[in-house]
This record gives structure tokens, C-alpha cells and sequence, in this order.
């Protein structure tokens, strides 16, 4: 089955941008089930400047496979400070299994727009996000009429692993860059060092921030979704309120490596999520395995990223992970 992609975005019109000169953007990428005639091909054109991660081909704008009415989705939840594009691998290999793949690059978070601590420390709003985005595509754009409602699940990595978990009831408590939290590294990630420094600031200057702040502790479950999958979840899931993550009765996967520096929050989030299951990768496997597959140019610019421990194979983890995807997402 030929695999289509699609590009586009969607406005949040109830929430505004972090500038405030306009409604908060929900730019999107979807993989889909294409018709037997669409030609996958190279999605880009040769950039001046090599790419650091492999994008597969596919069939840009085809018409969708019509052999059925209705399709489930799964919607994608990226890493902080990336891009749902470094989840295509995942998505292609949902798409050539029926299934919708659809994630936006989260406003504020993502290499796709300049950087904005707002939206690394508000990153509650990653939920909203995809609950909007469901709400949109299910009535507007090329998917209205195509999308199986009763067929919802959320997959996210690291940050999208935490959104994951909010859209099935975890409701946070504190975040870690606060300086109450109980985080021994609260002062910001690697893709936004010093972020901790940015809250004071942002809380006495922005009204925007300060309203967005307030909604920490809000509950973001989406009814709609039937499953969660959680890849190397980030550190934030430790601010949830234990009782809220007590209460989730929706199946969830839980997969990290065995030397991924947030094992140890995956693990406590297992022992507190009653339907979830936890997958532990080879012990050699880190944090950034779940990142699409490196070029030689990202792993010259970027060993952290695109160069695994020896004896890690990242496709092979790739087809391992999709796989534990298809056997959780089953549509009712």
C-alpha cells in the first residue's frame, strides 16, 4: 500500500500565539493510506546543506485509498524542541496499516520556528494541541469524513511522551523548572539551557504566559482516546498528581531504553499507571533511538542525536517499537 503525505495548518482560534499577534498556529503532517495508482517519491528537494535525519518517501497530496470509508488515527507527539518529522518513521509504518498518522509541530517548541521558552515551560499546551487538531480534521480539510472517531490513539516521544499521558487523564501538579520542584535538573533541557532563568521574567511580563501558566493543573484527558503510547516519556511526567495518574483506567506502553537518562521517570510512571505495560529496550539503548534514522551529516554535526552505542541498530529498534504501536492501537 502506497503511502500518502500532507502538510497544512490549522489555527487555535481560543488560544492566542506567544506574541499575542494572532490565534496559536497548529501546523501539521499527516501519513495516510494512499491509492494503489499514488507514486511515493522523495518528499523534499536537495537542501543547500545536507539534512541531519533520513525522511522516506512517500506520495505527496494523493487521493486517500478508498477502500474504506473510515480510518483510525493516531495522533504524534514530538520531542521538545523538534519536529513531527522526526517521527516518520513510525508514522509511514502506521500508514502502510490503515491507520492516519497526523502531529503538529507544537508552537514554541519546535525546530520548525524560532525557539520560545514560553512554549518549552508551558508545555501542557502540547494536549490542547492535539485535542484541537482532532477536533479540526475530523470536520474540515482533506481528512473530514475519512477519520474513525471511535479509532483515537496518541504515540508521543520524550516531552510528546508526557502530552501522551496528559490526553489519558495525568494532571500536573508542579512543574520541574519551578523552584519548588524536586528536580535535581530543573534549571532547562539541553535544547534551551537556562530555561528555569526565563519563568520570573515571563510571569511578570506576559499576560499571555501567565493565563497559559494558570492552566498547569487543568485536566486535558481526550475521552477519544482509546490508547497511549509512551516513548523514553520526558522528566515532567513526575509533576503529575499521583492520584490523577491513579485514576487512568485507558491501556498505555511504556518504552525507553536501558540507558536512557529518563528510565528512571518511565519507571516511576509505570509503577503509578495501573493499564500500562513497560517495554525495556537493550541496555545499550539511549534517549535519542526513537529519532528518525541520522545521515552522515547529522551524525558529524550531532553525535548526541544520530550516533547509538555500538551493538544498536536504530532501524531495528524502529521495527520493534511500530510494532508494539500496531498491536496496541486496535480500533474497537
Amino acid at each position: 500500500m502506497p503511502v500518502g503525505f500532507r502538510q497544512g495548518r490549522f489555527e487555535d482560534t481560543a488560544r492566542p500565539n506567544w506574541d499575542g499577534s494572532g490565534p496559536r498556529p497548529l501546523s501539521w503532517a499527516a501519513w495516510y493510506p494512499a491509492s494503489d495508482q499514488a507514486s511515493e517519491r522523495e518528499l523534499f528537494a536537495s537542501p543547500v546543506t545536507e539534512p541531519w535525519f533520513t525522511i522516506g518517501p512517500a506520495a505527496r497530496d494523493a487521493p486517500m485509498d478508498p477502500a474504506h470509508r473510515r480510518y483510525p488515527v493516531v495522533l504524534l507527539s514530538h520531542g521538545t524542541g523538534g519536529t513531527v518529522m522526526h517521527l516518520e518513521w513510525l508514522a509511514r509504518d502506521l500508514a502502510k496499516r490503515g491507520f492516519i498518522a497526523i502531529g503538529v509541530d507544537h508552537h514554541g517548541n519546535t525546530t520548525s520556528e524560532p525557539y520560545r521558552a514560553e512554549g518549552f515551560l508551558c508545555w501542557w499546551e502540547r494536549a490542547r494541541d492535539l485535542t484541537v487538531l482532532l477536533d479540526l480534521i475530523e470536520a474540515n480539510g482533506p481528512f473530514a469524513g475519512h477519520v474513525d472517531i471511535n479509532g483515537a490513539f496518541v504515540a508521543g516521544y520524550s516531552l510528546g511522551g508526557a502530552t501522551a499521558a496528559a490526553m489519558i487523564g495525568a494532571v500536573s501538579e508542579t512543574s520541574r523548572f519551578q523552584a519548588s520542584s524536586a528536580s535535581k535538573d530543573s534549571r532547562g533541557p539541553r535544547e534551551f539551557p537556562g530555561l528555569a532563568d526565563h519563568l520570573p521574567g515571563l510571569l511578570e511580563s506576559s499576560a499571555i504566559f501567565r493565563q497559559s501558566w494558570a492552566r498547569m493543573r487543568d485536566d486535558y484527558r481526550d475521552p477519544r482516546i482509546k490508547a497511549a503510547l509512551l516513548m523514553a516519556p520526558g522528566r515532567s511526567v513526575q509533576g503529575f498528581s499521583e492520584t490523577s495518574l491513579a485514576a487512568i483506567e485507558t491501556p498505555a506502553r511504556i518504552v525507553v531504553g536501558g540507558s536512557d537518562f529518563v528510565r528512571p521517570g518511565a519507571i516511576w510512571l509505570h509503577e503509578r499507571l495501573r493499564a500500562s505495560t513497560l517495554d525495556l529496550l537493550a541496555a545499550e539503548a539511549g534517549h535519542y533511538v526513537f529519532v528518525a534514522e541520522a545521515t552522515e551529516a547529522g551524525r558529524v554535526a550531532n553525535p548526541d542525536y544520530c550516533i547509538d552505542a555500538p551493538g544498536v541498530d536504530r532501524r531495528s529498534v524502529h521495527q520493534h517499537v511500530a510494532a508494539i504501536a500496531a498491536e496496541l492501537f486496535q480500533p474497537g
